[in-house]
């Protein structure tokens, strides 16, 4: 069997049937895909792309866009997907990093990023959201029989960059065989079908909507509703025609906040997946009450793919991950010592199988420091295996609160406020503290018309966390900055607040 991640595509493409569907009505094919991914790959060998080279792309979301990645595959460069929130000047640095040999962007930008990806040796290419662009222009006078670059297992398919929270972003290499292994498994996993007809609101410079959704999508011969971006009206009224939905929490707050959301308004749905950022217990709840569902959780990192699942048969709980994937091994050590600790107790977790990358691009020292001597890599992310063999992610260890030499996993106290009446979500931070080192610090949000203050959420802690747990202040914010993908930035709250503790 071939390891070539596109080999596994075109084995699964279902012809004539539908790829991409979008809102308009107009649909691509299989054949259509395959095609015209041919064309773009023959195009970007006339423009000089090896195997190997890099290919970075800042576009907005279209089928052309997602064909691209295709292309890439099949030419055996790396695809090198940017946040198109970043900045000129963020991508100025991702160029002189990674420097890729071609740099696709927006029409309107093109001038600009000349600028700053030319100086690198770097050729840049335009795309548009409506078919237009030098690179689809370039595209449709080439053949669509081009033919596909050999890939082994171990060869770079992509390089994604991490968020940097924590100094400079790091470019994550990711292989033909990470991003098949881990498909292969989802798609089983999940029980996705050619049947399947794939909600599809996700962004694609991430993992989630990049690697999880579509690959999952293609490896099935499945279609997708390709939409530009989350808006819950358009979901719902996709849902009767649709078989699956995979997104972030803010998704399904969102769905809840309409008053369409019923079982009714569900009932052709066979699976509703979360991830990329925890999903309140409260939204579990809430969703499977209003819909007859349960939300399936789980876990996975921009280095790993995915890691873990709730399971498809079987009980998916509020707040945990679910189990380690087939074939991947997950474990919890102290962070100290690196030994292996039991079931229900907190530490770090680490991960080993064949959808763990290949290491940090031309960052040696870094990779090397991220894994074990008998090769699992360390997550940064704290949590437990509990006794019936679920995973629960407690936060990351660099998120971790020492006030007072004690230890304090941020995800703890947050789980007590948000079950708060009036609460609608909180995120809990160490602050600086010149007696204690570091001072827990609680930020919330107040549902509408809630009428809580700081001595009421106090008061409520009061019995129910050990003394050294319970917030020294209670801070009260309209709402807490998160990423794309809906992550808390606790980062920008911690310099936000840096001086809440100061003594003047």
């Amino acid at each position: 069997m071939s390891n070539h991640l596109f080999d596994a595509i075109r084995a699964a493409a279902s012809g004539d049937a539908p790829f991409i569907r979008l809102s308009g009505g107009r649909t691509w094919t299989y054949d259509d895909a395959l095609a015209f991914s041919g064309r773009i790959a023959s195009a970007i060998d006339t423009l000089g792309i090896r195997p190997g080279d890099r290919v970075a792309v800042q576009v907005e979301k279209s089928p052309e866009a997602l064909i691209l990645y295709l292309a890439c595959l099949r030419s055996g460069a790396v695809y090198l997907p940017l946040n198109t929130a970043y900045t000129l000047a963020e991508l100025a640095y991702f160029i002189g990093d990674a420097e890729p040999r071609l740099v696709v962007v927006s029409p309107s930008v093109r001038e600009s990023v000349r600028k700053v990806a030319e100086p690198h040796g770097a050729i840049v290419e335009t795309l548009g959201t409506d078919g237009t662009g030098s690179l689809l222009d370039l595209a449709r006078e080439e053949a669509a029989d081009f033919v596909d670059a050999s890939c082994a297992a171990d060869d770079l398919a992509a390089i994604l960059y991490t968020s940097g929270t924590t100094g400079r972003s790091k470019g994550a290499m990711l292989t033909h065989g990470n991003l098949l292994s881990n498909a292969m498994t989802l798609r089983d996993c999940w029980r996705v079908t050619a049947g399947d007809r794939l909600i599809h609101a996700l962004p694609l410079f991430h993992t989630h909507g990049l690697f999880v959704a579509t690959n999952v999508t293609l490896l099935a011969g499945a279609s997708m509703f390709l939409l530009p971006k989350f808006d819950p009206d358009e979901v719902l009224s996709l849902m009767p025609e649709a078989t699956m939905l995979m997104g972030v929490p803010t998704f399904y707050v969102r769905l809840l906040q309409s008053p369409r959301l019923d079982s009714e308004a569900v009932a052709s749905m066979r699976l509703f997946i979360s991830g990329s950022a925890p999903l309140l217990a409260e939204t579990h709840v809430e969703f499977r009450k209003r819909t007859g569902q349960a939300i399936l959780e789980r876990y996975g990192m921009t280095e790993t793919n995915m890691n873990t699942s709730n399971p498809y048969d079987g009980e998916r709980i509020a707040g945990t991950v679910g189990f380690p994937l087939p074939g991947v091994t997950v474990r919890v050590t102290d962070p100290t010592t690196g030994a292996a600790l039991p079931a229900e107790e907190t530490g770090m977790i680490e991960i080993k199988g064949p959808n763990v990358f290949k290491g940090y691009w031309r960052m040696p020292e870094k990779t090397a420091a991220e894994f074990t001597a008998d090769g699992f890599f360390i997550s940064g992310d704290l949590g437990k295996i509990d006794r019936d063999g679920y995973v629960h992610i407690v936060g990351r260890s660099k998120d971790l609160v020492i006030s007072g030499g004690y230890n304090i996993y941020p995800k703890e106290v947050e789980g007590e406020i948000d079950q708060l009446e009036g609460v609608a979500e909180s995120a809990v931070i160490g602050v600086p503290h010149p007696d204690f080192g570091e001072g827990v610090t609680a930020i919330v949000v107040r549902k509408p018309e809630a009428a809580l203050d700081e001595s009421a959420i106090l008061g409520a802690l009061r019995d129910r966390l050990a003394r050294y747990k319970q917030p020294k202040r209670i801070i009260f914010a309209d709402d807490l900055p998160r990423n794309t993908m809906g992550k808390v930035q606790k980062n920008l709250l911690r310099q936000r607040y840096a001086d809440l503790y100061a003594r003047t």
